[in-house]
């Protein structure tokens, strides 16, 4: 008798572990917020490596300037670097250095100035492109930009469209700039991981 209700007893303890583990591992499914997926489910294919090449148009001066300045503390007019100046744009993306030359999208966010001793702006911003097969994906920009430095890197932090799951870097160099009106062109080369 001892024996049986040692089997019943073994029995009985393995039933309820099982359950207890069954409830566990369905009450851990239930109250989770993340999983994981394989890129094939989301029509991911194979990485690729893009390289884009335009020209940026910062014009803060005339009728219709493309950047203008939203926030300024005190001292940023006695500031040689115009510390503390948050500048909106919604800079034109062209082909070549030529304004009139064709549009391929828009440089769309906000710099300012956040170094005390040299013009350097904090840059968060999107490539939105407006031409080809990129019509309507972006790319985010969120870096250091040592305006007066010959060729400044940044990196790009995101995507979306064509640019999702986007990571690289965009190579900025000053094309020209008139020191009176402080509107510029900087050409922009940027590689992109992609699908």
């Amino acid at each position: 008798m001892a024996k049986i209700s040692r089997n019943a007893t073994s029995s009985f303890i393995l039933l309820f572990s099982t359950i207890l583990i069954s409830m566990t591992l369905a009450t851990a499914k239930s109250d989770s917020f993340s999983r994981n997926l394989s890129p094939k489910n989301l029509g991911l294919k194979r990485e690729k490596l893009s390289h884009l090449q335009f020209y940026f148009h910062d014009i803060v001066s005339g009728r219709n300037p493309t950047a203008v300045p939203v926030a300024r503390a005190a001292m940023t007019k006695n500031s040689f670097s115009s510390f503390g100046l948050v500048t909106m744009m919604d800079d034109p993306l062209t082909v070549t250095p030529e304004i009139s030359s064709k549009l391929v999208g828009r440089a769309q966010g906000i710099y300012a100035s956040a170094s005390q001793s040299e013009l350097s702006f904090l840059m968060a911003l999107n490539f939105v492109f407006s031409e080809g097969k990129y019509n309507g994906s972006t790319l985010s920009i969120l870096g250091r930009n040592s305006v007066f430095s010959g060729v400044r890197e940044m990196p790009i932090v995101g995507g979306s469209g064509l640019f999702r799951f986007a990571r690289g870097y965009a190579q900025a160099k000053t094309h020209e700039i008139d020191l009176k009106t402080g509107d510029a062109i900087v050409e922009y080369n940027v590689y992109v991981f992609h699908y």
